[in-house]
């Protein structure tokens, strides 16, 4: 158990948080799966259009890792296979006949859990389908199966813009979450690691009465929730090392796999954003389309971005997309206009988001609750300029001008000399969003790892 107040990093105050109500949404007519979601993934169909699925049924596998399958959230008949540039896979859409009928992977009593070793375990998670939940670290994609790591953290809280409350979506779940405890025990030969927010008062009852975990505690602005940045001060990743990562929610539905049998493709969804008449909670699952989630009539923006996940390190969807396999948040924030602002940088800037000193919203948002976001970068891209300001938001023993420089280099030595191994884009993303020069850390870190990854 440790205690981490954390000073570095800086907390995005955005308009259009949800509301702490959950609104239960009735089974979608169709649904889907995103092969192009789940990082390094080589997709290989055992489907064809037509073909009849239960939930819980193997829509296609890693042709790298064949045991790693990726199964569909509902029953019905596959309606579509649609494909992308150079025929990449990226949805199959399933018509839901509404029938519930599942694929049972197994019944286990609680003496039947006790006794189960790592084997088991891993053998009912992948034939079950949950298996892609695991996360691994380096790389940030999905566990291999083979790998013993050598601790497993969650995270109960999230400090991102409009972040989903992990106590909030936790409530009802505490069986659950112990069960899923107990069996990711048996997965590693160190301990797993739950981080809980420390100015927090009422924790959720799955968090406040866990067991067999060892608790942390840590405040401080964003990216204090980060699972890596709570990884880097619990205990750092270091070469040659792997470690495993999960969501609270979907720990949960493993412990809930292992109660009922079957595939879990429950999601409470938080919908938020300043474009919306009202952020919300929704229970469904995963693969509804965005547009049952928010009607049209719910947007009040003409031009909307909408986004799944944060609005810091999350991907742009189309609004007739679907529910994410791993985000449990959706972002509404508008475009804003495209025209440049005559003597853009001589205004005073009273209404615009600014980290530097540049504008006198620096010190006037200090004090304002929240205030509209949008797509704006103001400005083009120039060259780069280490101004000093990006170690003052990444609260981790990393520099993150000489490391992006280091990947600029294809150094690989010097890159994980410098502790890209510890990172994903989401450590980064406040890098991305204060630096004056336009520049994506996140693009770059990914082309680190990626690199790394290649030349082994």
């Amino acid at each position: 158990m440790g205690e981490f107040k954390l000073k570095k990093g800086y907390d995005i105050k955005v308009a259009g948080a949800a509301e702490k109500v959950i609104s239960v949404l009735d089974a979608p007519k169709k649904a889907a799966v995103m092969p192009n979601e789940f990082r390094g993934i080589k997709a290989r169909l055992n489907i064809k259009p037509g073909d009849a699925v239960k939930i819980g049924s193997v829509l296609f596998e890693d042709k790298t890792l064949p045991e790693i399958k990726f199964v569909s959230p509902v029953s019905g008949k596959v309606l579509e296979i649609n494909r992308g540039e150079r025929r990449a896979l990226m949805e199959i859409v399933i018509e839901n006949d509404l029938k519930d009928e599942k694929e049972v992977v197994g019944s286990w009593k609680k003496d039947d859990l006790q006794k189960m070793d790592a084997a088991a375990i891993k053998k009912a998670l992948l034939k079950g389908g949950m298996w892609p939940h695991i996360i691994q670290r380096p790389f940030s994609k999905i566990a291999n199966p083979a790998d013993m790591p050598r601790d497993i953290f969650i995270s109960g809280m999230d400090t991102a813009p409009l972040a989903a409350d992990p106590n909030f979506i936790m409530e009802g779940m505490e069986e659950y979450f112990q069960t899923g405890l107990d069996m990711m025990a048996k997965l590693t030969t160190g301990k797993v690691h739950l981080s809980l927010d420390l100015k927090n008062k009422s924790y959720a009852k799955a968090f406040e009465n866990a067991a067999g975990v060892q608790k942390h505690y840590f405040s401080g602005p964003h990216p204090a929730g980060n699972i890596g940045v709570q990884i880097h001060h619990i205990n750092a990743l270091r070469r040659g090392e792997i470690i495993w990562t999960l969501k609270p929610f979907a720990l949960a539905l493993i412990g809930k796999f292992f109660s009922e049998g079957f595939y879990q493709a429950e999601r409470i969804v938080a919908i938020a954003g300043s474009s919306l008449k009202q952020g919300k909670y929704i229970k469904t699952i995963n693969g509804t389309p965005i547009t049952m989630l928010v009607p049209e009539t719910d947007v009040v923006d003409g031009e909307v971005r909408v986004i799944s996940g944060n609005i810091l390190s999350g991907r742009k969807v189309t609004p007739s997309g679907y529910v994410s396999f791993h985000d449990n948040l959706i972002s509404f924030i508008p475009e804003g206009t495209r025209r440049r602002k005559l003597l853009g940088y001589f205004r005073p800037g009273l209404k615009t988001p600014s980290y530097s000193n540049t504008y006198l919203a620096k010190f006037l948002m200090l004090a304002r609750k929240d205030y509209v976001l949008d797509t704006k970068i103001h400005g083009g891209k120039r060259a780069f300029v280490a101004s000093g300001d990006y170690e003052n938001v990444l609260p981790m023993d990393i520099l993150p001008v000489y490391l992006a420089k280091s990947i600029l280099a294809d150094d690989i030595e010097e890159m994980e000399g410098l502790g890209i191994l510890e990172l994903d884009e989401e450590d980064v993303a406040l890098c991305s969003y204060i630096c004056l020069s336009k520049t994506n850390f996140g693009y770059l870190l990914r082309r680190g790892l990626n690199f790394i990854e290649k030349e082994g």
